[in-house]
């Protein structure tokens, strides 16, 4: 494993697990025969090369398989700019099967099971990594993979609080993976440890389910202690309550490609400004610019900008305070 140099810049660490991806081609059922796109994806490594790629410091804890589509992870992550803190394990690479059933609809299955990313332990989180970030990243996927993961996440919620690190998390439910109450249950303690949440607005339905507006739902996940909320809308934008003050960010237009990973980019585009000491303004405006980058390629993160090309898509401010 490698991880950050002594004397290193603001960095942001995020925990979890990397799959790798098997994509159709073309639309229709799978079959004999059928051509697949290889590639990787996670919703904190796909965070993780955001930043990067906007000239942030990035580091990525996990579990990484033995086998050559493990190399192919490592490999890339480093190609991206990420520091990887990889514990090598024997157990295989999980899987993500995505089929393209028609040219707009687009269904995926996990295999993520007795793989090396579920297998992730609380022992595998080194305490001097987390605590000297300036800020650390979740989501909620990783607790979903079992008790191990979940533990190893709660380590590294432990960790900052402790340090006094700012805890990002981004609820990011994934219903093939557990069920709403199961996530309510694991997910409410790991929020009022956060300092920052990021939620669609069903995703913050599960935790302030009697909250309706994006107002009242960024408001909802602020009295459960973190002292800010965004809430993602896609294509209406996001609103965010943060240290008691609404803001509101337009969507950038774009003619949309692919909507998986968008969630991510924003979060990374926020993230990297955070790191960079900009005002809200700025990060929501960054956060808008780099998910209207990700909905209008293909791939979890494969189109995700660097910092000179913002300027391709930010023509003008959209910014509503």
């Amino acid at each position: 494993m490698n991880g950050p140099a002594k004397h290193a810049p603001p960095y942001l660490v995020t925990v979890g697990e990397v799959l790798g991806v098997m994509a159709a081609v073309e639309p229709g059922p799978l079959g004999l025969g059928a051509a697949l796109r290889l590639g990787l994806a996670g919703a904190e490594s796909n965070v993780a090369i955001g930043v990067s790629r906007l000239g942030g410091s990035a580091t990525w804890i996990g579990r990484i398989s033995e086998d050559s589509l493990g190399e192919m992870i490592l490999r890339e992550l480093r190609a991206e700019g990420v520091t990887t803190v990889a514990v090598r394990d024997p157990a295989p690479t999980s899987l993500l099967l995505k089929e393209r059933r028609t040219a707009t609809h687009s269904r995926v299955r996990y295999h993520r099971t007795h793989t090396a990313g579920s297998r992730l332990s609380p022992q595998d989180i080194p305490e001097d990594v987390v605590a000297g970030a300036a800020v650390v990243h979740i989501t909620g996927v990783t607790p979903a993979l079992g008790e191990g993961p979940a533990a190893a996440v709660r380590r590294v919620v432990d960790i900052a609080v402790e340090a006094g690190v700012p805890v990002s998390m981004d609820i990011n439910f994934r219903s093939l993976l557990w069920s709403e109450a199961e996530a309510r249950r694991a997910l409410l303690p790991l929020l009022r440890g956060s300092d920052l949440v990021f939620a669609g607005p069903h995703e913050a339905r599960l935790v302030v389910p009697d909250a309706d507006t994006p107002e009242e739902l960024a408001q909802g996940i602020c009295d459960l202690g973190p002292g800010g909320a965004v809430i993602k809308m896609g294509a209406e934008g996001a609103f965010a309550l943060l240290d008691g003050k609404p803001y509101r960010q337009l969507a950038v237009p774009v003619r949309v490609q692919d909507s998986v990973g968008a969630g991510d980019a924003f979060a990374a585009g926020y993230l990297a400004d955070l790191l960079a000491g900009e005002p809200p303004e700025r990060r929501l405006r960054t956060a808008a610019l780099v998910g209207a980058f990700a909905v209008s390629t293909t791939g979890d993160w494969e189109g995700l900008p660097r910092r000179a090309e913002l300027a391709l898509l930010d023509h003008h401010d959209d910014i509503v305070r």
